[in-house]
């Protein structure tokens, strides 16, 4: 017990650090000129070196074993987060940083309705109407969309939501997968994807962007919530990771002046106490 009690500090500090680096993807999306698959591929490329260098340290020249112990529920994680990333960087060009991030949010509830259904994971009466209240935010977001771009950005953003979810989802069903590694697949299998619709940054300031989007936003974040998660109970790592759901529409909106609509507000508004309450929900029932 003393460990963990010593170890939580670090635990919370590390899935911050992992919030504040992820919540800048918005603002890196806005910054940049580049078209989506070039964001994908470079930002793949980058997030894939750093990645592979972290599991290349952690791992002491021993990573190719995660990779072979992988399994289906690993490639299908990988799957999953790769279609995950694809639509949410193409959302981000038809829609506002909030939207797609209030769908992120809305993830995990998305993935215990999915466990219900797949796993057989019994849903409690705090997290069927937290689920009920997101799937009535997302109807009022979507009700409120403006014009053929908002409603494609959605429904992107929404699949963004179900793929994440998926991979949460595998992740229960095979808790012995090495997610970092999964992860590392993932964005390989992001870049060999993209790779034919990409071109070259024109200028140095984008491949700038471009290796701090990789790099910083998806690599760095990766490691630090992995590296946290395993020291805090997992509805306070959930109850922390909203955070970036708060902070990146926020970022843009200081820096581009973006509004995110009256629609998105109110239906995130649902989504977010919906979110926020299922977290504080497990977080009193765990040990």
């Amino acid at each position: 017990m003393a460990r963990r009690t010593a170890d939580y500090p670090r635990g919370a500090w590390l899935v911050i650090g992992a919030t504040l680096a992820w919540s800048s993807a918005g603002i890196l999306a806005r910054a940049l000129d580049t078209d989506a698959w070039t964001t994908l591929f470079w930002r793949s490329v980058f997030a894939g070196l750093s990645l592979l260098a972290y599991l290349a340290v952690r791992e002491r020249g021993q990573a190719p074993r995660l990779f072979r112990r992988l399994g289906w529920a690993g490639v299908g994680m990988a799957i999953c987060f790769a279609g995950s990333m694809i639509t949410f960087i193409n959302a981000l060009q038809l829609t506002t940083v909030a939207a797609v991030l209030i769908f992120q949010a809305a993830s995990p509830l998305f993935a215990a309705a999915m466990a219900w259904v797949f796993l057989r994971e019994r849903v409690g009466l705090v997290k069927a109407l937290a689920i009920l209240g997101t799937l009535a935010g997302v109807v009022v977001m979507v009700s409120g969309a403006g014009g053929e771009g908002g409603l494609a950005g959605d429904a992107l953003s929404l699949l963004m939501g179900l793929t994440f979810a998926g991979t949460i989802v595998l992740a229960r069903a095979q808790p012995g997968t090495p997610t970092s590694a999964a992860l590392c697949l993932a964005v390989v299998m992001v870049a060999v994807v993209s790779a034919p619709l990409a071109s070259l940054p024109a200028t140095a300031r984008e491949f700038f962007l471009l290796a701090l989007f990789g790099c910083v936003q998806m690599g760095l974040g990766v490691v630090m919530f992995t590296a946290g998660v395993r020291l805090i109970p997992a509805g306070d790592a959930g109850l922390l990771s909203v955070l970036e759901c708060v902070l990146a529409p926020v970022w843009v909106w200081f820096a581009f002046g973006e509004d995110p609509g009256r629609g998105t507000l109110v239906g995130g508004a649902i989504v977010m106490v919906s979110v926020l309450g299922a977290a504080l929900s497990e977080r009193r029932v765990s040990p």
